[in-house]
């Protein structure tokens, strides 16, 4: 079966993403109860009610939109009779790497709502707020190249790196606010447009050294078992399966580069012809769209969508 299963990552979140799904399908309203009792509080509410500001916020959009995805996969299991272990591969961006190894079995619901609570107040912790910054870079002249020298000129100031390659024409650095800042004079002068992200610490860059020791710590008390399907790793770009590497890729994952375009490049040449985005949103469908455009690619986040995905998983 040629499917590959991929999972959003921050900020695809938006107040109400998910209360859909809980309504219509016990399934799903089971998986929103599990984190909310993983967590010890009604983050349900909060996903569905706001403020979209505490939404926001990394330790709540963390877990929030993992709850939303693995809701979207008890649905498709129990209404719909597809379990996510029969198809090619799963993978997710950032934090949806969580979602996409508790949808393959390996990470266990509560687990992964616990592990994502800690990994965005870890990150959030490891940067005072102002220390760090994140921006994109936009443009038809924007490759993994060109980031990577905009990103080189920002390091002779302060730390900068490439933290997201996303597809051709969209790729997020982060660092020290003042090397992003010199990234970003560097590449406008080179003909690229550079939005800076509001964003609340510079993910996927060595200044989250702190955080991704704390997951080295709290992984290490935890059982991952290895996914049915295997997962693309986002620091490696390639199937990984063996639990102990996944709980060292998930600890290099903070600090690393999302080599997503690298992940859907991958796939044709990996047999998928399929790929369907599950959770809140469509930004991973439509990078797909733009890196593979002769993959057929599906996002689906609630009933409606999931119906009408159905017909398009069998074979």
């Amino acid at each position: 079966m040629g499917l590959a299963f991929v999972f959003p990552g921050q900020g695809s979140q938006d107040i109400g993403m998910g209360k859909a799904l809980a309504e219509a399908y016990p399934a799903a309203a089971a998986v929103f109860a599990a984190v909310d009792e993983a967590l010890d509080e009604p983050l349900s509410r909060l996903i569905w009610e706001g403020p979209q500001d505490a939404l926001t916020l990394t330790q709540n959009a963390q877990p929030a939109l993992f709850a939303v995805s693995l809701a979207a996969v008890a649905a498709l299991k129990a209404e719909f009779g597809f379990d996510i272990a029969n198809a090619r591969f799963v993978a997710g961006h950032s934090l949806g790497e969580y979602s996409a190894l508790a949808a393959a079995g390996a990470l266990g619901i509560a687990d992964g709502a616990r592990l994502l609570r800690l990994r965005g107040r870890a990150m959030q912790a490891a940067a005072p707020v102002g220390s760090g910054a994140m921006a994109s870079l936009i443009g038809p002249k924007v490759d993994i190249a060109f980031a990577e020298a905009a990103a080189a000129a920002g390091a002779h100031v302060a730390p900068c790196v490439v933290a997201n390659d996303n597809n051709p024409g969209n790729v997020v650095i982060s660092g020290a606010a003042a090397g992003v800042e010199a990234a970003i004079a560097w590449a406008k002068a080179n003909g690229a447009r550079a939005i800076p992200l509001a964003v609340s610490a510079p993910f996927h860059s060595p200044l989250m050294a702190p955080a991704a020791e704390a997951m080295r710590a709290a992984l290490a008390d935890v059982a991952i078992a290895a996914p049915r399907p295997a997962l693309i790793a986002n620091v490696t770009a390639a199937p990984e399966s063996d639990p102990a590497r996944l709980a060292a890729l998930l600890v290099e994952q903070v600090t690393g580069r999302v080599r997503w375009r690298e992940t859907l490049e991958s796939l044709p040449g990996l047999g998928v012809t399929r790929l369907v985005e599950l959770g809140a949103g469509k930004v991973l469908t439509g990078m797909a769209k733009r890196v593979v455009p002769d993959l057929a690619a599906y996002a689906a986040g609630n009933p409606a969508e999931l119906a009408a995905l159905a017909p398009h998983l069998q074979g």
